[in-house]
Parts: C-alpha cells; structure tokens; sequence
C-alpha cells in the first residue's frame, strides 16, 4: 500500500512538472534545480551568479526554506528578483509549489529560473519540478564524502559544484578524492570549483549556465 501511495504521488507531481516544462519552454526560459545540504552556500552563490550574469541574463531566484524568508530578504535588497517557498517542514519542494511560485513571477521579463531547493541531500533528488538543468553544491567543510553517502544527487546532476574552495587550508577536505568518485558515480556532470566570498570559479561557472542557455533556446527553434 505504502509502495502505490507513494506512486501516485510521485506521478501527480510528475504531470505538474510536465505543466511547468511546457511554460517554460513557451517563454524560453532556462530553469536550473538547485539542490544541497542546509549551509552549503546556495544563496551566496545566487548572488554571485546574479552579479556574474548582471548584463548577460534576466534572472529569478525561487527559494525554498523549511521556513523563514531571510535568504529571499537577501536576495531581493541585493536587486535579484526572488520569491518565497515555505514548505512548513517538507524537506523538498515540489512541482506544484515551483507552479505556484511560476504564476506570480515575470516570466516574460525572464531568461532563467534558479530554484534554490530546501536544504537536504536526499528528498530533493526525487521530485522532478520541470527543471533543465539540475545543480548539486557540496562545500569543503563538509568533507570529501558526501558522493559516498548521498550518491542519487550526484548521480543525477548535470553540474557539481565544490564551495567554499577558500577553506581548503583549514578544513579536512581533499579535491582529488571528492573529484574521482563524483566522475565515478557520473561522468556527464560539469564539475566546478568555487568561492562565494572570493568569486573564483564564478566566471567558468556563469559561462556554463548561460551555454546551457544558448543551447535551450537553440534546441527550441529547431523543434
């Protein structure tokens, strides 16, 4: 019983996603799945894609917390276009929260969607939203292991990336270690490694997205 349950309910979200698929592709925007553990930088990341992206890309940001808007607050003095999702204790969102959060923003002032996921690296990875792309962050002080014990994430990403590479000298983290098994469990993933705070990798990284970008809209006009 549980087994169907859970089923229809990953089919339900599945239609709704298919939904947010089919308006994005109508407005030609790029909506990248951005998923971590809780502290692994994703909304200063946001804010140094919305500064690298600034005169390249109209962005949203989508955030999804447990509750709370603080990092939408952020986002929004910073002058990037944000909306809230309070999940009340989910631990992922949804396509359905991700459809609501579509109808109230400008999508034909858009060019990408970020979807800044709750901050878990299990429930996420189950739940498609109508995304392209999807993002997995892993920060230094984490450690190494995470790929280990958190494989679906890694598996199913399209884009690792390695935060806080400026903590490295003072953490317990080795690149090398991290890097092999991440290929291992998925040879397709870009992988990057950068700094929030000091903005190294953000231009490789930003290029990447606004490539996949390119390549949406190529692949559109070509159907």
């Amino acid at each position: 019983m549980e087994v169907k349950v859970l089923k229809n309910i990953l089919n339900a979200n599945n239609q709704i996603a298919e939904q947010n698929r089919r308006l994005l592709a109508e407005k030609s925007i790029l909506a990248v799945n951005v998923m971590s553990s809780p502290g692994a930088g994703k909304t200063t990341l946001m804010l140094r894609t919305a500064e690298e992206l600034e005169d390249k890309a109209r962005i949203a940001v989508i955030e999804g917390d447990v509750s709370s808007s603080l990092d939408t607050e952020k986002l929004v003095q910073a002058g990037v276009t944000a909306i809230q999702i309070n999940t009340d204790g989910g631990c992922h969102l949804d396509a359905g929260m991700v459809n609501s959060a579509l109808q109230n923003l400008p999508l034909d002032e858009l060019d990408i969607v970020f979807i800044e996921n709750v901050g878990n690296l299990i429930c996420p990875g189950e739940f498609e939203l109508g995304e392209h792309l999807k993002v997995v962050i892993s920060s230094t002080p984490e450690g190494e292991d995470k790929p280990h014990k958190y494989p679906l994430l890694f598996t199913i990403a399209d884009a690792i990336v390695v935060n806080k590479t400026d903590l490295i000298p003072h953490v317990s983290f080795d690149m090398d270690s991290f890097s092999r098994v991440a290929k291992g469990l998925n040879k397709r993933a870009a992988l990057f490694e950068v700094c929030g705070i000091t903005g190294e990798g953000i231009g490789e990284w930003g290029a990447w997205i606004m490539d996949n970008l390119g390549k949406m809209r190529a692949e559109a006009g070509n159907k």
